[in-house]
């Protein structure tokens, strides 16, 4: 037996399953090559990283490198959010300049200043839904959704309470005023592909 399997047993046991067990599962399950998994709301899922998810999440990445540097801009990396076991690898993270990663070696939600979600069918309820809601609560200033399939992108701002008080949503090729916001960048969309 091993001690993945031990600590399996001591969570049936217990009843109480965490994100670190959760993700040690992860880490010894054959993840096909390609796909992002995550944690949300203690439920896992999977989803293919495709071309047009993959052009757009660099395009994101590429103009947020006029404000920061490379080793502030996370994509598909673990943080752990507010809420019941909320493990989320996201598509785009950028973090403020004196960003710290915690006891576990991740880095920290709150030192996030903008999160950027590309929209995955079979995971796209998570992000218009319980992932939204714990960057709400979890006071990330800028979310924003971009959705291929719809050819429009969503701007959530001022978290209070668990939830965006400003929304904005536009079609690709209207910009992305951020200049407004702790990003302080204005993005392109009139180049995001469509799916």
């Amino acid at each position: 037996m091993t001690a993945v399997d031990d600590r399996i047993r001591m969570a049936d046991q217990s009843d109480e399953l965490t994100l670190d067990l959760m993700f040690e599962l992860i880490e010894h399950m054959r993840v096909p090559e390609g796909y992002k998994v995550e944690v949300v709301k203690g439920a896992i899922y999977m989803s293919p990283q495709r071309d047009v998810h993959w052009d757009i999440t660099a395009n994101l990445l590429e103009q947020l490198r006029a404000r920061y540097p490379r080793r502030r801009l996370k994509s598909d990396v673990r943080i752990d959010f507010p809420g019941h076991l909320n493990g989320f690898a996201t598509d785009v993270t950028a973090l403020a300049g004196d960003a710290e990663k915690n006891d576990k070696g991740l880095w920290r939600y709150q030192d996030i200043e903008c999160v950027a979600e590309v929209i995955s069918r079979s995971t796209a309820a998570n992000d218009y839904g319980p992932k939204k809601e714990a960057y709400a609560t979890a006071g990330v200033p800028v979310y924003l959704i971009v959705d291929p399939y719809a050819g429009e992108w969503h701007l959530h701002t001022l978290p209070k309470d668990g939830k965006y008080r400003s929304e904005l949503t536009l079609d690709f090729g209207a910009p992305i005023d951020l200049e407004g916001t702790v990003v302080g960048l204005v993005l392109r969309t009139d180049d995001f592909a469509r799916d």
